[in-house]
C-alpha cells in the first residue's frame, strides 16, 4: 500500500516537525486523485476499499492505457486492468512496467507483486453452465485468484445433463461462496442456489440462441429466481462477481 505508507510517512514527518503544514496541506490537495490528460484517477481507492482503482481497458487507447498504467503503479504496489484483449496487449506490453503478467484467456493484465493467498483453502467455487461461459468465469478466476483467495473451477455442469450436479455437492459443502456462470436458459444459479448454504452470485452470459437476446434472457431468470440466497451481476460481468466474492470472503 504505497499511497497509505505515504500518507503515514508524511503525518510521522510533520508531526517530528520535519515538514511544514504548508508541504502537508500540498500534498493533501494532491492526494485523493490524480488528474491525467483525459483521466482522473482515483489515488484514495485502495485506503477506502483495500484494492486500489481498477481499470476498464475496452474502449480505452493505447496512449490512455499507458498512462493509467504507470501512474497508478507510482502509487500502489499492483495494478489491475480487465477487459485487455490480445491485440491491445501487444501494443502496449512494452509501454508498462516490465513487471507485469497477461492472462489471455481473462483479458487481464496483472503490474506489479502478485498478493500472497489469505487462505490455502478453496473458499470460492465457479461453475459454469456450459464450456462456451469458460471465459467469463476465467475473468472471474483470475480476479478473485489475483486478490489473494484460492478458488476451485468446475465447467460444463448446466442442467441439460442434471446428473452431473452430483460431482459438484461436495465442493458445494465446502465453498464459502460460489459464483455460476449460465447463458442460455440461465437456470444453472437457481439450482444451485437451492442446495448450498452459502452466497450464489449468478453471472448471466451473452451466449445463446436468438431468444438469448445477448444475455438479456438469463439475467431475467436470474433475477426471477425462487432460490433464496442468489444474487446477479451483469451480463458477461466476470469481474464483478469475482470482486463481489472477495470482498464476501474477506469483509
Amino acid at each position: 500500500m504505497r499511497t497509505k505508507n505515504k500518507l503515514k510517512k508524511i503525518l510521522v514527518d510533520y508531526k517530528k516537525n520535519k515538514i511544514s503544514i504548508k508541504n502537508v496541506i500540498k500534498y493533501l490537495e494532491y492526494f485523493p486523485y490524480q488528474k491525467l490528460q483525459e483521466s482522473i484517477l482515483d489515488i484514495h481507492r485502495e485506503i477506502r476499499k483495500g484494492v486500489p482503482e481498477i481499470v476498464y481497458c475496452q474502449h480505452k487507447t493505447v496512449d490512455q492505457l499507458k498512462e493509467i498504467f504507470n501512474k497508478l503503479y507510482q502509487y500502489h504496489n499492483y495494478v489491475l486492468g480487465t477487459r485487455l484483449d490480445k491485440e491491445k496487449y501487444d501494443k502496449i506490453k512494452f509501454l508498462v512496467p516490465k513487471k507485469h503478467f497477461y492472462y489471455e484467456d481473462a483479458r487481464i493484465i496483472f503490474i506489479g507483486q502478485k498478493l500472497k493467498l489469505k487462505s490455502n483453502k478453496e473458499d470460492i467455487l465457479i461453475i459454469t453452465a456450459g464450456s462456451v461461459d469458460i471465459p467469463v468465469a476465467k475473468e472471474a478466476a483470475v480476479v478473485c485468484e489475483l486478490l489473494g483467495n484460492k478458488v476451485k473451477t468446475i465447467y460444463d455442469v448446466g442442467v441439460a445433463g442434471l446428473h452431473r450436479i452430483n460431482f459438484l455437492l461436495p465442493y458445494i459443502k465446502k465453498s464459502k461462496v460460489i459464483i455460476v456462470v449460465a447463458g442460455m436458459d440461465g437456470v444453472l444459479p437457481s439450482v444451485i442456489g437451492g442446495i448450498a448454504k452459502v452466497p450464489v452470485i449468478a453471472v448471466p452470459t451473452s451466449t445463446g440462441y436468438g431468444a438469448n437476446f445477448n444475455g438479456i434472457a438469463p439475467l431475467l431468470t436470474m433475477l426471477n429466481s425462487c432460490a433464496p440466497g442468489v444474487a446477479v451481476v451483469n451480463i458477461d460481468n466476470g469481474f464483478g462477481a469475482g470482486y463481489l466474492a472477495h470482498i464476501i470472503i474477506n469483509c
